[in-house]
């Protein structure tokens, strides 16, 4: 995977998670995803980056979403 992959990586996970967790704003969500995707930005191994990016996305949502939830 190279840098030239990383908005079609940004995109395909923010859209996976975006109808997973439909309650999150879209930009929200893209934000998470863009923002998780730099921390692992200098990795050098980069097989594994969409899977991180999405995995660590995911985590961040649920904490966010979960606990709203749980306000109501």
């Amino acid at each position: 995977m190279d840098d030239t992959e990383k908005p079609d990586t940004i995109a395909k996970i923010t859209e996976r998670l975006a109808a997973r967790y439909p309650e999150a704003p879209r930009p929200l969500v893209g934000r998470i995803v863009a923002e998780e995707y730099g921390t692992l930005d200098d990795s050098r191994i980069r097989t594994y980056i969409p899977t991180l990016v999405e995995h660590r996305a995911k985590d961040r949502l649920n904490r966010e979403f979960n606990a709203q939830s749980a306000e109501l």
